[in-house]
């Protein structure tokens, strides 16, 4: 039986590099693998901790998916990514990033916060209160 072993999102941006700047300077990803390997990059891929996403210039991910022609970046995704110490990320980022919704508690027992990135992507941060 097939077994899903990993899911790494490739978001759809405006720019690779104005993106990598905002997750390596702001957020703190590490630049794992670009595409070309210097210059103006058309793909790129970032990971911190556990998490990793890939990059890919509009056209570029367009030519490859047709089906992508009419989207838009940002819209329509949020990620959700699992933390901890959230009230010390938050206190970290919050002078950096738009947050468009506060720290706040969930019906289900999490503190959680989220923000937009440069291309209208939603990253909720959340930690579950123990």
């Amino acid at each position: 039986m097939t077994k899903l072993e990993s899911l790494t999102p490739n978001l759809m941006v405006q720019d690779v590099n104005k993106t990598l700047d905002y997750y390596i300077d702001t957020l703190g990803f590490e630049l794992l693998d670009t595409n070309p390997t210097t210059g103006t990059y058309e793909w790129a891929y970032v990971k911190l901790g556990e998490v990793g996403l890939m990059f890919q210039e509009e056209a570029s991910l367009q030519k490859e998916y047709q089906e992508l022609n009419q989207q838009k970046t940002g819209g329509g995704l949020t990620l959700y990514i699992r933390v901890t110490h959230i009230q010390a990320l938050y206190q970290d980022l919050a002078p950096k990033v738009h947050i468009i919704k506060s720290l706040n508690k969930t019906f289900y027992n999490a503190h959680e916060f989220a923000i937009t990135d440069p291309n209208g992507y939603i990253l909720t941060f959340s930690e579950l209160i123990q």
